[in-house]
């Protein structure tokens, strides 16, 4: 595939949502609208790629599945690809619906990639603003993506370009017809990305000038990032497959320091969800092989 970075991931990342949606049980979370995204042909690529670099995984599940790609793509999606994914965007909807009926009416997804939220959810039209950041050629990517599968934007959907994370201003936001009233941000598979200086300056930027009540939704890397393996050395793989694709992760937080962190900025913990937290409520009771991948949290945090 002849794609940058920024797209083939989020292709990727849209290809173990598609996966999900069409081939799991049960449904962890249902983007019904992820494959409409990807083309049979990036499907297929994608799908022969991830079966083909079994041995880079695990050489055990290589050799027992050997005849069987089916199996060795469903173990390659459900212990690598899909776990984060799949339940941080769980959680962080079941929370933007809890905003709603609060009376929430802007939601910022910082880092939209080829998220689907809008057209999930065309009901939502009237009455929630929703504003996409994402950096200049991913949204260009999009756009293409959504004119393609003969989606059209709805007047509620902003698309904001910008790389939030070298430099994060409101100009874009505002002449796209933000108000600094309450407001709810995504901030998903971002934050181990940006060392502690530059999350947190960022963070604070973000809620300089909104009331008391705005919140975020963010997944993080704790304390053992740099040493625990995972199942089947799937933190470990991660680490190395960012590292070669020319973007590390550079932070982790114990629960402590994420708290004083979040503290710093004006910023309580509403809720958190630990590994075997995430495991037990996304996860629990399943005969397949999906389960919450070790060493990454999910944080809700209010404005105090």
């Amino acid at each position: 595939m002849n794609q940058n970075a920024g797209s083939l991931t989020a292709l990727v990342s849209a290809f173990s949502r598609a996966y999900h949606s069409q081939y799991d049980s049960p449904i962890v979370f249902d983007d019904f609208i992820a494959k409409d995204l990807i083309s049979k042909k990036e499907f297929e690529e994608i799908r022969e790629n991830m079966i083909q670099g079994i041995h880079v995984f695990n050489k055990e599940i290589a050799q027992k599945f050997s005849h069987h790609p089916e199996e060795v793509l469903k173990w390659v999606t459900q212990v690598q690809l899909s776990p984060t994914p799949l339940a941080r965007a769980a959680f962080c909807e079941r929370i933007v619906m809890n905003e709603l009926r609060l009376g929430l009416s802007q939601y910022v997804i910082l880092g939209a990639g080829l998220d689907t939220f809008c057209f999930r959810y065309p009901e939502l039209a009237t009455k929630l603003e929703i504003f996409e950041i994402d950096h200049p050629s991913m949204q260009t990517f999009k756009r293409e993506r959504l004119a393609d599968a003969q989606l059209k934007i709805p007047a509620n959907l902003h698309f904001i370009p910008m790389d939030f994370t070298k430099h994060f201003s409101d100009e874009g936001l505002v002449k796209e017809g933000f108000q600094y009233q309450k407001t709810f941000f995504s901030l998903l598979g971002v934050s181990y990305y940006l060392t502690k200086d530059e999350l947190k300056h960022f963070m604070q930027h973000l809620f300089m000038n909104l009331p008391s009540g705005s919140s975020i939704v963010f997944d993080y890397a704790d304390e053992t990032l740099f040493h625990e393996k995972g199942l089947s050395n799937r933190v470990e793989n991660m680490l190395q497959m960012v590292a070669v694709s020319g973007e590390p992760m550079k932070s982790c937080f114990s629960y402590t320091e994420m708290e004083r962190f979040l503290a710093d900025i004006g910023l309580l913990i509403y809720e958190h969800l630990s590994p075997a937290q995430i495991n037990e409520q996304f996860f629990s009771h399943r005969t397949d092989y999906l389960t919450s991948f070790e060493t990454i949290h999910y944080i809700h945090a209010v404005k105090k």
